[in-house]
């Protein structure tokens, strides 16, 4: 069985067992990886960015290189490699728990529980809920649906079909590393820096697909297509920008604005400033549009892997 049927197979299998089960509710690999990074950080942080390359180095290298050794382990048995690649992808992509936690928000808001939104935002984005009203967690929602689905299931996708498991690995854990230490804290605003680069780029082809796929996807392709042109560079996120911008079209609304971080207060650009402002209807209406972008960004994956596959045969002679 050839490299490219391994991944469309344990990739297709990993995508329906993580809508069947969505993520695990305990022992999940990628919050083991977490604690480790964290226990990485106690050792070697420093106000410094050099040990904050270090610290990147030895965390994702660590963990693409034990899903490197766990590839080789099996790649004699094809059952295996399958198995395996299925695990991996159910383990780093997270589009049914994204979904579900947006629309548990979506729930609360629309009962009118102001406080149980609040409170079950952070499971989402890391804003500070005590600063939104209603519409402020609406659109901060859609804004976490649409980046999210570039980070939890898109990017994974993009980085196995090139790289199989270590890359499928290798991918959540710098956007895990990103996540935990990649923020402009005063304790982060050096010692993360080389997490949130290499984030930036590892996320680089996942954010455009995102926006691709949104732009054929959505209810709106032109609007979707000039939301991108026209907004995702004002974005202070080089690939965030991206996938809100393409959303925010695709879905016909307005995102962007005032925002708080940890009580930092930021004015973002709007992204489709034409569109109207965002209500609750539209989370369902996100997640919907995120569930179609990651079943074709696994059509797209498996088909570049075995075009790739079947070019690298017919150049060897089939050796």
């Amino acid at each position: 069985m050839s490299a490219g049927r391994i991944f469309t197979y344990g990739a297709t299998a990993g995508l329906i067992g993580d809508l069947l089960l969505g993520d695990p509710r305990r022992g999940h690999p990628v919050a083991a990886f977490g604690r480790a990074a964290g226990a990485v950080e106690h050792v070697l942080w420093r106000d410094h960015r050099g040990w904050g390359a270090l610290h990147t180095a030895v965390c994702a290298g660590g963990a693409a290189g034990a899903a490197a050794l766990a590839t080789r382990a099996v790649r004699g048995s094809r059952t295996a490699s399958v198995v395996l690649t299925a695990a991996a992808t159910w383990a780093v992509v997270g589009g049914t728990s994204l979904g579900r936690e947006a629309r548990t928000v979506a729930a609360a808001l629309d009962a009118g529980d102001l406080t149980a939104a609040r409170a079950r935002l952070p499971h989402l984005c890391g804003r500070d809920p005590q600063a939104l009203d209603a519409d402020g967690i609406a659109r901060a929602v859609v804004e976490s649906v649409a980046e999210n689905t570039s980070d939890a299931v898109v990017g994974a996708l993009v980085w196995g079909a090139v790289a199989g498991v270590p890359g499928l690995v290798g991918f959540r854990a710098v956007n895990t590393l990103d996540a935990m230490v990649g923020h402009k804290s005063p304790r982060h605003r050096r010692f993360g820096w080389a997490s949130a680069r290499l984030d930036d780029v590892v996320g680089w082809p996942g954010a455009r697909l995102t926006g691709a796929l949104a732009v054929l996807a959505g209810g709106s392709p032109k609007g979707a297509a000039r939301a991108w042109r026209a907004d995702a560079g004002r974005h202070p996120s080089p690939n965030a920008g991206v996938a809100e911008a393409a959303f925010a079209g695709a879905l016909g609304v307005r995102l962007g604005g005032t925002l708080s971080y940890g009580g930092r207060v930021e004015h973002r650009p709007e992204l489709n400033g034409g569109g109207r402002a965002v209500t609750v209807a539209d989370i369902d209406r996100a997640v919907r549009l995120s569930r179609r972008v990651a079943w074709l960004t696994l059509g797209v994956c498996a088909a570049g892997r075995l075009a790739l596959g079947a070019r690298t045969t017919t150049r060897t002679g089939g050796r």
